[in-house]
């Protein structure tokens, strides 16, 4: 059971705060989502919540045990939302590459969130589901239970891996963003093949570094993991 929903009954609010809004879990997960998209996790605090919600921050206790058990339950509402309408098709491979890349959007969806979302294991409903079906799809493929464990970590990590590290450009200034992915093309692409062969030889495809590198590691992943089914099948 979720540490929220240990939380006694008798504590929830079922009145109106003085603003007139009644408070419940969802309401204070939805707001502490917006204020952190706006402010950054480093800028959230409960006191800010509380104002938002126009309600005494002591209120959010009455439905999370302290901030950390809120913002667990930010993360495994956000991994719920990335699963929305997700179906397998039976094409274990196509499936385990939609899976991946719906993790990867969420975090996008919330850059500032997945400083934290991405690094954390929330031990809740969503994340219980999302793991559960991962790992599924990696045992529909044929391998065994310890190697279906083992790949699942390897791709679900590279996925949020990558979301981290793409969230944390989409925090950078834009001015920032724009100077790095210029510089592939002016500090790298100009240097003298005396000097650097390598890269005088590839100058042209050098940009291409600044975009993400999600879908092709994802891609040799799965790739590699088709490798490995149709050996063990053999």
């Amino acid at each position: 059971m979720a540490a929220s929903e240990r939380v006694p009954a008798e504590r929830k609010r079922r009145r109106p705060t003085g603003s007139g809004v009644v408070l419940s879990a969802d309401l204070i997960v939805d707001t502490a989502r917006e204020l952190i998209d706006a402010q950054g996790a480093q800028a959230f605090t409960v006191r800010k919540l509380g104002a938002a919600l126009g309600a005494d921050p002591s209120a959010v206790y009455r439905y999370f045990r302290n901030t950390e058990d809120l913002l667990l339950a930010l993360a495994d509402r956000l991994i719920g939302e990335s699963m929305e309408g997700f179906v397998p098709s039976g094409d274990w491979a196509a499936d385990l590459r939609d899976f991946g890349m719906r993790a990867y959007r969420s975090a996008l969806r919330h850059p500032q969130i997945a400083a934290f979302s991405t690094v954390r294991v929330t031990g809740r409903p969503h994340e219980q589901r999302a793991v559960d079906t991962g790992i599924g799809l990696l045992l529909q493929a044929g391998f065994g239970d310890a190697t279906a464990v083992r790949h699942y970590h390897a791709f679900v990590d590279t996925a949020l891996g990558h979301a981290a590290l793409d969230a944390g450009v989409l925090r950078l200034a834009p001015a920032q963003r724009a100077a790095d992915e210029q510089a592939w093309q002016d500090a790298y692409g100009g240097l003298p093949a005396d000097d650097f062969p390598s890269l005088h030889r590839v100058r042209e495809h050098l940009p291409a570094m600044a975009a993400s590198a999600v879908e092709s590691s994802l891609d040799l992943l799965i790739a590699a993991f088709q490798g490995e089914a149709a050996e063990w099948a053999g």
